[in-house]
């Protein structure tokens, strides 16, 4: 039998092409010197101090967007003050990164450095908005396009920058977790008409200020970003607190002692990563990791607990009053009415329930069987649920499961460890 061919991962060859494309930079700008010292100084500042505010977390899919637009701006720079811009798309390149390095120097000393997928996508962008404007503005084709026929080009040229970095994050996530691409890719798509608008409108009329009133352009059209950031922020901040709410809420099973210490935790986690297997979208995700840490609630109104909080081996009409009272206690919360729906229905028939609620039931029988079966519980308990899919859990959710559970990437623990 022949050896398997050794496939390189798609993001190692999209980092190789960033580092090459950085090398050659970087060699091209210390060969030929930089240009226009004062306008690189001025956007090479202003990148530095996005870095400075950026901020990561859950739900944030651009953390720096003051330096992520300076950066599309600087790469569209066609004049400053009347003058033609003396650069090139190496210079670009290079102080645009050089800038994004120094700016990230105390996220790194604090132990939170920016990721290589981040930075590989900010060199690619600037290097693709550079490489298609610089050569053509150089040449004069852009002379014809004045006033708004400017603005409408580089509003064009800088969402479809934007659409190939959704492509790019979406391929990258896909390379690292195995996640289906389609779904990925419209989260990102989605994301773009958010933040990712107002880096995009940013960029173009920082380059265009520019041109007209000169680097005092910069610092008067960095403010309303820096708006829009903390409003991002503050809206991060909300959903983070009403996502712990929910998770505190949910404890209340393990306090009581119905339930075992981390189920919904890890019900939680392991749903999510189903979900993502199965194509589900960001909101969905959403909707179900809720629904999956509160799914045990309806335990709460039973006068004997049930041994360990095992439900998945009541009888069904059991399962199904215990579900109906989860979603009766979770609508008097207030949460999204979906959540109840989904915690209401994880004990009907497989065929008759929404995908979520598949999800839910068939890895809370999962977590419980593992639970039973000592050393060997994940083989045997997925087993046990390949057995039993015919008739109480749903085939398609089995086998995403086994998937989820077989697949050791970086990007699968990464997203388990980073949503507790």
């Amino acid at each position: 039998m022949r050896p398997r061919a050794h496939t390189v991962p798609l993001h190692t060859v999209v980092h190789l092409c960033a580092a090459v494309l950085a090398a050659g930079s970087l060699g091209a700008t210390l060969y030929h010197g930089v240009e226009d010292r004062s306008t690189a100084l001025a956007f090479g500042t202003l990148v530095a101090v996005g870095e400075l505010t950026r901020r990561g977390g859950r739900g944030i899919r651009e953390p720096a967007p003051l330096a992520a637009a300076g950066a599309l701006a600087y790469a569209l720079l066609g004049e400053v003050a009347g003058r033609p811009a003396e650069l090139g798309a190496a210079q670009v390149v290079t102080v645009v990164l050089a800038a994004s390095l120094l700016g990230s120097v105390p996220h790194v000393g604090r132990g939170d450095g920016p990721s290589l997928d981040p930075v590989t996508r900010r060199v690619l962008t600037v290097g693709f908005v550079a490489v298609c404007f610089h050569p053509l503005h150089a040449r004069g084709a852009f002379d014809d396009f004045s006033g708004p026929g400017h603005a409408l080009l580089l509003l064009v040229l800088l969402t479809l920058t934007a659409l190939c970095d959704a492509v790019l994050a979406a391929a990258l996530a896909h390379s690292r977790t195995g996640w289906p691409f389609p779904p990925l890719l419209r989260d990102e798509l989605r994301a773009v008409s958010g933040i990712g608008a107002a880096v995009v409108a940013t960029g173009a009329v920082m380059a265009l200020g520019a041109a007209v009133v000169g680097l005092w352009a910069l610092p008067v059209f960095s403010v309303p970003l820096l708006l829009a950031q903390l409003s991002h922020r503050r809206y991060t901040a909300v959903r983070a607190t009403y996502r712990q709410t929910i998770a505190s809420l949910a404890r209340a099973t393990e306090i009581a002692g119905y339930t075992p210490h981390g189920h919904s935790r890890r019900v939680a986690a392991l749903s999510q990563a189903v979900g993502r297997d199965l194509g589900l979208t960001e909101p969905e995700l959403t909707v179900l990791e809720y629904a999956a840490l509160m799914h045990d609630i309806g335990q709460l109104s039973l006068v004997d607990p049930v041994p360990e909080g095992a439900t998945a081996g009541l009888p069904p009409a059991e399962q199904r009053r215990i579900a109906l009272l989860g979603g009766a206690v979770v609508r008097q919360t207030g949460v999204d009415p979906r959540v109840a729906g989904i915690v209401e229905r994880q004990a009907d028939p497989h065929a008759e329930q929404p995908l979520a609620a598949r999800i839910v039931r068939v890895v809370n029988a999962y977590d419980e069987k593992c639970r039973e079966g000592g050393p060997g519980g994940p083989l045997t308990a997925l087993e046990e649920l390949r057995l039993g899919a015919a008739g109480e859990y749903a085939p398609e959710v089995v086998e995403a499961l086994a998937r989820v559970l077989s697949r050791d990437t970086e990007g699968t623990r990464e997203q388990v460890d980073r949503s507790w």
